[in-house]
C-alpha cells in the first residue's frame, strides 16, 4: 500500500492537515523532486506521523519526534540533556540547542557575535506532553544525554529499521533516501507552509546567513504561476473583442 492513497482517504475525512490540500502538496513536491536536483528533500506532516508509528521503541520514536519538532541537526539532538528542555515555562515551552557545526569557522574561541546556542519553541502540545511522560518514566540524570551515548550510525539504523517495517507493511514513500536530515528539512518546510516569516525560520534553523534558509523558498518558486492564476490561453472571442475583428 502506498502512503499516497492512504492519506487521500484521510484527507477526505478531514483528518489530514487543514492548512493546505494534501494531494496538491504531494504533486507539488513530486515536481520539485523530479526537476529540482539541488533542492532539499522533505516529508509532509502525515508522512512523518506514519514513520513515527513504525518506531515501536519509545526512546527511538521520541528521538525522531524531537528532530521533527525542533529542526535540530543530528549532532545537536544527540547532545541534548534534560536541562536543555524547559517544559514548565507556562504555555511557552522551549528547547535550547547547542550548535556543534563549527567546521566552517576553524579553530579558536567563538566570536562574541557568534551564536553557539539557540532557543527553539516547542509548538506542539502533544509532543511536549510526550516529553513530560518520557522524563517522568525514564528519569534521566539532568546532565546525562537524553538518548544515551550510542553513535549517530545507531540512530540512522533505527530509522532504516522503521522504514523497512513500513515497507513490509505495504507503506511506501515518494523518495527512498530518507535520513535524519530529512526531518530537519521537513521542519523548515512545515514552518514555511504555515507562513512563518523567513527570518524566524532562519533563527529556528540556526542558519547564520539568510541565504541558507532561502533554499527552501526555491521550491515554492516552482508553483508561483499557479498561485497567481497565470494563464497564457485567451478565448478567441475575447481576442476579437479586445483587438477588433479587422485586426484578427
Amino acid at each position: 500500500m502506498s502512503i499516497i492513497p492512504h492519506e487521500k482517504e484521510q484527507n477526505s475525512r478531514s483528518v489530514a492537515m487543514s492548512y493546505f490540500d494534501y494531494q496538491d502538496a504531494l504533486a507539488f513536491r513530486q515536481m520539485a523532486l523530479v526537476h529540482g536536483v539541488d533542492l532539499p528533500k522533505y516529508l509532509l506532516a502525515p508522512e512523518i506521523a506514519v514513520i513515527l508509528n513504525f518506531l515501536p521503541d519509545l526512546r527511538q520514536r521520541l528521538f525522531f519526534d524531537t528532530l521533527w519538532n525542533t529542526g535540530a541537526r543530528l549532532n545537536e539532538c544527540l547532545a541534548l540533556t534534560p536541562v536543555d528542555f524547559d517544559l514548565d515555562n507556562g504555555d511557552r515551552p522551549f528547547v535550547v540547542l547547542r550548535t556543534l557545526k563549527q567546521r566552517s569557522r576553524g579553530k579558536g574561541r567563538p566570536r562574541k557575535d557568534e551564536a553557539i546556542r539557540r532557543i527553539v519553541p516547542l509548538l506542539d502540545a502533544a509532543y511536549v506532553q510526550r516529553l513530560r511522560e518520557y522524563f517522568a518514566t525514564v528519569r534521566p540524570l539532568r546532565s546525562a544525554r537524553v538518548w544515551g551515548v550510542a553513535s549517530d550510525e545507531t540512530r540512522r539504523n533505527w530509522l532504516k529499521a522503521a522504514l523497512n517495517r513500513a515497507e513490509r507493511d505495504g507503506v511506501t514513500f515518494t523518495f527512498t533516501d530518507i535520513t535524519p536530515r530529512t526531518f530537519r528539512h521537513s521542519f523548515a518546510m512545515h514552518l514555511i507552509q504555515h507562513q512563518v516569516p523567513m527570518k524566524v525560520v532562519q533563527a529556528y534553523m540556526g542558519h547564520r546567513e539568510l541565504s541558507s534558509t532561502e533554499i527552501y523558498t526555491k521550491i515554492f518558486a516552482l508553483d508561483v504561476g499557479q498561485q497567481y492564476g497565470v494563464s497564457f490561453s485567451i478565448p478567441l472571442d475575447a481576442v476579437a473583442s479586445l483587438l477588433g475583428r479587422k485586426q484578427c
